[in-house]
């Protein structure tokens, strides 16, 4: 049986050993490296469909917990799927619930089956386990379903890490015995291991022994410091077979993009770029802005004269900073879009200097000009 999802190397960077490639999937292919649209609710915040096809995205991202709780997988399944449901006929990856039932719940108990917790919205027990998160996302119909794994804390023990990892294999075993829906969804396995190279070690052989179709490197963008991050990657990401995709879960800065990229990670995703525009904080080819400062009261410029984003060829940072000041929707939808359509244009521009040989010496360029250089820089 050919798998659903395949992944196709075009050519690695001479600077770097960053990768070009193809990943394919039931609802279409798309280049990467990528950044990834988070649609958590069945949508991206303030963005319709046909806004992310504007901006080029071939994949978005959808939550397997939050769309268990609303509408209900079988509303779901009813309605054809969720690209029917949500009008998207690309690619949807849908992560397992693992890290909302680790981070939006305090009250959590963790067993061999699975992981007893409360509804983060009226309290009422809720469980689930690596069957109910296959049995959720066979009836999404995702294109790329996650395999149903603990997100341990950052900092945590060795030994703490060490039962963490072996308890996720094990629940990755059972999610491949559970998957009902092979020949149509692929099912990606979960690095975990926090910074411990030998626990990386570990997860990797035991996941690589269950021949998933894809991996994810779990447990980073969780409070550790960029330097650990690009360290963990340094020894996981080559454990990890070439011929498949390698997808870095919850990382969306610019810096964290482009360093992702040069370590050999083909796919990311975060809510970062739609979150920080709801506060009219926005991503621009020289840093970070946020339009509602006063100063910008009176200032006629695009959001970034070097964006050619409908956003920054129509509308002025005067204009937004009034939108967001007097809380209209309209406002959040320019800053959403304008932030997404950066990374989309930035993850572009590292796949064209991986054609030409040259990741090495646009990281620098991009870092440059982007303030990242300076003292004190702020980042996201």
């Amino acid at each position: 049986m050919t798998p659903a999802i395949t992944y196709e190397l075009i050519k690695k960077d001479k600077q770097t050993g960053a990768r070009l490639g193809i990943v394919h999937t039931p609802h279409g292919s798309f280049e990467t490296p990528a950044f990834m649209p988070v649609g958590t609710q069945a949508t991206v915040k303030t963005m319709s469909p046909e806004e992310l096809k504007e901006m080029k995205a071939g994949i978005i991202l959808s939550n397997t917990y939050h769309l268990w709780l609303r509408p209900g997988h079988d509303i779901i399944r009813e309605a054809g799927g969720l690209h029917k449901f949500m009008n998207w006929d690309r690619a949807i990856l849908t992560d397992s619930g693992g890290f909302q039932v680790f981070s939006l719940s305090d009250m959590r108990k963790i067993e061999e089956e699975g992981v007893h917790f409360r509804h983060h919205l009226d309290g009422s027990k809720l469980f689930l386990s690596p069957e109910k998160a296959m049995e959720i996302q066979n009836a999404l119909g995702s294109d790329i379903m996650m395999a149903f794994d603990e997100c341990p804390p950052y900092p945590a023990s060795h030994e703490y890490m060490k039962a963490s990892v072996e308890r996720t294999s094990r629940w990755a075993e059972r999610c491949l015995e559970a998957h009902a829906r092979p020949e149509d969804q692929g099912l990606f396995g979960i690095v975990q291991g926090g910074e411990f190279e030998d626990l990386r070690r570990q997860s990797v052989q035991d996941l690589t022994s269950l021949d998933f179709p894809g991996y994810a490197v779990g447990g980073l963008s969780v409070g550790e410091p960029k330097d650990v991050m690009n360290r963990v990657l340094d020894f996981t990401t080559p454990l990890l077979p070439e011929e498949k995709p390698r997808y870095l879960m919850g990382v969306g800065s610019p810096d964290a993009l482009i360093d992702g990229s040069i370590r050999g990670i083909d796919m990311f995703d975060c809510v970062l770029p739609t979150r920080i525009a709801r506060n009219g904080t926005l991503m621009t080819s020289e840093g970070r802005l946020v339009v509602k400062n006063a100063k910008f009261a009176r200032d006629f410029r695009p959001l970034d004269e070097n964006c050619d984003c409908h956003v920054c060829r129509n509308y002025s940072r005067a204009y937004i900073r009034h939108l967001i000041k007097a809380e209209e929707s309209f406002g959040i939808r320019l800053t959403s879009y304008h932030n997404l359509y950066f990374l989309m244009n930035l993850m572009e521009q590292v796949r064209q200097a991986i054609r030409e040989d040259r990741l090495g010496d646009f990281r620098e360029e991009f870092f440059e000009q982007y303030g990242y250089n300076k003292p004190n820089a702020k980042n996201f």
